[in-house]
């Protein structure tokens, strides 16, 4: 059985055994040492233990990889304006796509209309974090301290390091050729540990969406089904119809290959949640399957899990919209420019910010004088739809990625079209 069936197949049964398992648990007439098992020894024993152990062996590998693949993606670049074009690339690319997810959630959202009727009715007011002002972001992205940065898994102070490490060492001559060759062993060593966990993927896939449905289940969806179908469609159309229509018309690839290859990605970030974590298994594919050579790959793809957020700005506008119609309080066009902007430039002034989907929801609330305990209203289900998000970003990712390569002729086409059994 493949990777991708195997990752569906465990996070089916594991939606299926874990909605049981809540149902269960909530009898009353449960006997104490059946509630026992299921919820102590299995739900909140070894299912968690299981789960946080495979995705802490993930995270551990996120900070060496990223900054071992950038090291040996930019020493191999002798052209300092090519460093530069590429650059440039991939910001217009990520904030264009952003801007299009942003304005596709808005007109869904105006056309259905999911927050027509509902009421707002809220336990308590949500208190966002405060996001970081702009100023402090932009000095904050060159560290200090690149041990510490590596420490806190601080991925853009990581990549700006990786990055001057990487140009020093290409213009470092023949000592620059011996360090060089020693990361490009690094990297070979961090990509057959990659290789490792997948093996053990689907298990670990299977505790992490037991947890969350033996823990949540399916209660909260009921009542906001509107507004998550919303967010869903607009998700799918981003990742099934923009993403392929950039790919053949700004790169003039057939997307079906893509998409094939990248499922396995896309299933791991659903499972996960987590752009950051599914890195290691982006740039595999990346890489191996779609054909991008490191030198972009090893530069677009961590960029782009720290300040690509296509998905969530999907969610942002519409639950900008839902909380604008459940309040009774209309949006004109001034104000959907502004969601727009706001949330097309905040993908990248909040880049590092925990709870950074909620806070940028926050600032786009404010930006347009919406009130933000609204936020109260959608985060019960805001967990299953960041599951959903988390694909697209990192979908959205693999695409600029694939862009950027063809456009600096860094692409394997064989690669590309070639079809591979083993996804």
């Amino acid at each position: 059985m493949t990777l991708t069936r195997q990752i569906l197949v465990a996070m089916l049964l594991a939606v299926v055994l874990g909605s049981v398992a809540q149902y269960v648990l909530a009898l009353p007439v449960l006997p104490g040492f059946l509630r026992y098992l299921l919820q102590d020894i299995f739900g909140e024993g070894l299912v968690v233990i299981g789960g946080q152990i495979f995705l802490a062996s993930l995270k551990l590998l996120v900070v060496p990889l990223v900054f071992v693949s950038l090291v040996c993606g930019v020493c191999q670049v002798d052209d300092a304006g090519s460093l530069g074009r590429m650059s440039l690339k991939t910001l217009v690319l990520y904030l264009a796509t952003t801007a299009l997810a942003i304005s596709l959630a808005l007109f869904l959202g105006a056309i259905w209309q999911p927050g027509t009727g509902v009421k707002m009715q809220m336990d308590g007011a949500y208190a966002p974090p405060e996001p970081m002002p702009l100023r402090d972001v932009l000095i904050d992205i060159f560290p200090v301290n690149p041990v510490a940065a590596m420490a806190e898994g601080n991925m853009l102070q990581v990549i700006v390091f990786a990055l001057l490490i990487g140009v020093a060492i290409s213009r470092s001559g023949e000592a620059g050729q011996r360090l060089g060759q020693h990361f490009r062993d690094w990297d070979s060593v961090l990509m057959r540990l990659v290789g490792m966990l997948m093996k053990v993927a689907p298990y670990g896939v299977f505790c992490l969406m037991y947890s969350l449905f033996a823990r949540q289940g399916l209660g909260t969806v009921n009542d906001l089904l509107l507004y998550m179908l919303t967010v869903t469609v607009a998700l799918a159309v981003q990742g099934f119809v923009v993403y392929p229509l950039l790919l053949q018309f700004l790169a003039r690839l057939p997307p079906l290959p893509f998409l094939r290859k990248i499922r396995p990605v896309q299933l791991f970030a659903f499972s996960t949640a987590t752009s950051t974590a599914t890195i290691p298994l982006t740039l595999d594919a990346v890489e191996n399957r779609l054909g991008v050579d490191n030198r972009v790959a090893s530069f677009v793809i961590p960029l782009g899990a720290t300040v690509n957020m296509d998905g969530t700005a999907i969610m942002q506008g519409v639950a900008t919209v839902f909380i604008a119609q459940a309040y009774g309080l209309p949006l004109d066009m001034n104000d959907y420019l502004m969601v727009v902007l706001t949330a097309t430039m905040a993908s990248i002034g909040t880049a590092g910010v925990p709870g950074v989907g909620l806070i940028t929801l926050a600032m786009v609330l404010q930006q347009v004088n919406l009130p933000m305990e609204g936020i109260a209203l959608i985060i019960g289900v805001d967990r299953l739809l960041d599951m959903m998000r988390t694909a697209i970003n990192v979908t959205g990712d693999a695409v600029v990625a694939v862009i950027v390569a063809r456009s600096e002729q860094a692409l394997d086409l064989a690669l590309y079209s070639k079809s591979h059994t083993d996804f």
